[in-house]
């Protein structure tokens, strides 16, 4: 008989589980697809370093699972709360009837089973169909084969998703019967009369309250966009409580400011239901101060990691061609013990080969084998001089008494030939500061304006151009050469030779050719490496610290494919976390308002309102209600993402998000859209249910 009346209660609810069923079922499916695919890409050809990448990202993605299904369990339990109050005079009549508080929660837990298993085959269904197109995702990410791909189904997943699942539906029937044994008869039949009174603050207060936080904000967003290279670690924290602060109070302000703004328009006031329209969204905001303030921040992270993850591929594989010219790159530096101090003490690459029997121009074509030296008394510190404490407020965790690199300008015009870049030129007396990390750039650029002289090798040179030349010597995935500066081959000291450079390209023309010289040039780096650790043992008292390393451009290429797969899948995950959290908390706040407004909507009813201009006083107040903190997360996602650009560009170059921004709204329509529809369509019959 209990069953009998669930399955009843769920036909005749269906409008009200709408919300409840959409959320679980897009929670199940975006689970699943995420925890599915290390399995999705098993199917695929890849090699051994995209495996171990996706096995990283794969241990990854479990552990933020954990941290999502939290987030989702919360929710289902604040949905869950929703669906208990609409039912109130319900659960008042079986009472009545004499049907006991454990009878009500079997209903209840019935209905939560039925509701779970269906929202979790249906999410399934529609997990198992996105992951298929995920794989193809996944194999644009890490390039590879999709010639072996078949239809996969992860059992692994489905099996994950169904316990954390059901461990999250076992808390949210603990929760109904915790909250079921706590119902008293007299609230529940009085709860369908009670209304919430709308507190109205003063809106001369609210409206300097609003003001004060709009400044707040406003300088907030100054010190993050426009003043990004004065940011310290302790104006970064201000910043971020300024943003969660002012994002509250304008919320809190919000209502009553704009009701100062729509009392002096009488003749929108008095028109049609404006005034109980604007009450009404009144009454919705102040009493959703908090959650709108966490909403807001939840949307602006979302637009935010979908931005960043829709860009990042694109930008790490751009600077893989632009900064990673050449297919290999070996280099060592040595440091020996001098008293207490290791001191610098060079290295040639090719004798430390040919020390140990090896040819290092084995496999290699079109090759430059060059050095850059130091001069102890030209370190970053007597670059900058005067401006010296200006930098260390910016990176204050350099060491400011490294000497500076320094190249010949012979040596790096070699170099520029085998990039296929342009060379440099420049006079005796003259230097050429060489970088393209965008922080460091800036602030070489600022120093050369008031001065534009050094001293090396006891030299007086001066800059051939009032700039830093955009470029680079060593192989990279990012933009991180901080700075090296290029002089005349007359000036160095050739006693202070430095760091050992030996840079070229495969001697290979077919991909598997290429693949076997690789394999080959690896094999002579380690035999060279371990002969050369045991000859320098030998060689001196105290054992050395030497940086020997082979950097190819496959390399690169694999660590550029990880990074940006693991912060594309990570920003997507959350990103749908968060937009699908915000929608559900704002839909379900909604729906709850209207049933406790239905009193209202019937006095109008009796008033003589017609159904159009409720349902369209409905529509603008829904409207509203879900534009207020989308728009405030517009806003701070504008200078989130300039701040972000700022910050990421210094290493990746020109971070082009607004390529990405349509495909971020099509996303924030799909779901936040949905949810809105949803809640209107719920509401309009919510306040239609009792005519």
């Amino acid at each position: 008989m209990l069953c009998k009346i669930s399955f009843k209660n769920m036909r005749r609810s269906i409008r009200d589980y709408a919300i409840y069923f959409f959320t679980l079922a897009l929670g199940v499916a975006i689970f699943y697809t995420f925890n599915a695919i290390g399995t999705q890409a098993a199917a695929l050809k890849m090699n051994e370093s995209q495996l171990e990448i996706l096995s990283l990202l794969k241990d990854i993605l479990s552990g933020v699972s954990v941290f999502v299904a939290i987030i989702l369990a919360l929710l289902i339990i604040y949905a869950s709360r929703f669906l208990m109050k609409r039912r109130n005079r319900e659960f008042a009549l079986y009472m009545l009837l004499g049907l006991g508080k454990g009878r009500i929660s079997f209903i209840l837990l019935t209905e939560t089973i039925i509701i779970g298993i269906g929202s979790l085959l249906v999410g399934l269904l529609i997990g198992v169909g996105i992951s298929q197109f995920m794989s193809a995702f996944v194999a644009s990410m890490f390039e590879a084969d999709m010639s072996a791909f078949t239809f996969t189904i992860s059992s692994e997943a489905i099996v994950k998703t169904i316990v954390f699942f059901a461990i999250m539906y076992l808390v949210v029937m603990i929760f109904n019967s915790t909250a079921v044994t706590r119902m008293k008869l007299i609230d529940l039949i009085r709860s369908g009369k009670r209304s919430e009174i709308v507190k109205i603050g003063n809106p001369f207060i609210s409206t300097i309250i609003f003001l004060v936080a709009a400044g707040a904000l406003g300088y907030a967003y100054y010190i993050v966009s426009f003043d990004y290279y004065e940011l310290t670690k302790n104006k970064l924290i201000l910043t971020i409580v300024l943003g969660g602060v002012s994002t509250f109070l304008i919320f809190f302000s919000v209502s009553n400011f704009f009701l100062k703004i729509f009392t002096c328009f009488k003749k929108s006031r008095y028109k049609g239901l404006n005034t109980f329209t604007f009450r009404q969204l009144s009454s919705k905001v102040n009493t959703m101060i908090v959650s709108n303030t966490v909403i807001s921040l939840m949307l602006f992270i979302s637009i935010c990691a979908f931005s960043y993850a829709f860009t990042i591929k694109g930008i790490l594989a751009k600077n893989i061609n632009l900064l990673c010219p050449a297919d290999a790159q070996i280099d060592v530096c040595l440091y020996t013990l001098e008293g207490n101090e290791y001191k610098p003490c060079f290295a040639d690459i090719e004798k430390l080969y040919a020390e140990t029997g090896l040819d290092i121009s084995e496999g290699f074509k079109d090759v430059v084998h060059f050095a850059t030296y130091e001069d102890a008394t030209f370190n970053i510190s007597a670059f900058f001089g005067s401006n010296l404490e200006e930098v260390k407020k910016n990176f204050p965790y350099l060491d400011y008494t490294a000497p500076e690199s320094i190249v010949k300008l012979s040596d790096y015009n070699r170099l520029m030939t085998l990039y296929g870049k342009e060379h440099l030129s420049l006079d005796k007396d003259e230097f050429i500061p060489v970088c393209n990390y965008l922080s460091s750039k800036e602030l070489r650029n600022r120093q050369l304006e008031s001065n534009n002289r050094i001293n090396v090798f006891g030299r007086e040179l001066t800059a051939a151009y009032p700039t830093c030349v955009d470029g680079f010597i060593e192989l990279s995935a990012t933009m991180s050469c901080t700075g090296i500066f290029v002089v005349d081959d007359d000036v160095v000291d050739e006693a202070f030779k430095y760091h050992d450079y030996f840079i070229g390209n495969f001697d290979a023309r077919t991909k598997s050719g290429y693949k076997e010289v690789e394999a080959g040039i690896r094999e002579n780096f380690e035999t060279a490496k371990e002969n050369y650790k045991d000859l320098l043992n030998r060689e001196y008292e105290n054992t050395p610290v030497v940086y020997i390393s082979l950097l190819t451009k496959s390399d690169l290429h694999s660590d550029s494919v990880g990074i940006s797969a693991i912060l594309t899948f990570l920003g997507l995950y959350m990103g749908l976390v968060f937009l699908l959290e915000s929608g559900a908390v704002l839909s379900l706040k909604s729906l709850s308002e209207c049933v406790d407004s239905l009193p209202r909507y019937d006095m109008l009813r009796k008033l003589g309102a017609d159904e159009r201009s409720i349902t369209g006083s409905l529509f603008v107040q829904l409207g509203i209600y879900f534009l207020l903190p989308l728009l405030l997360a517009i806003i701070h996602s504008i200078f989130g993402l300039k701040f972000g650009a700022n910050l990421f560009g210094s290493l990746t170059g020109d971070m082009n998000i607004g390529s990405t921004l349509a495909l971020t709204t099509l996303v924030l329509l799909l779901i936040y859209g949905a949810y809105f529809l949803i809640t209107f369509l719920n509401s309009k019959y919510i306040i239609k249910d009792r005519l």
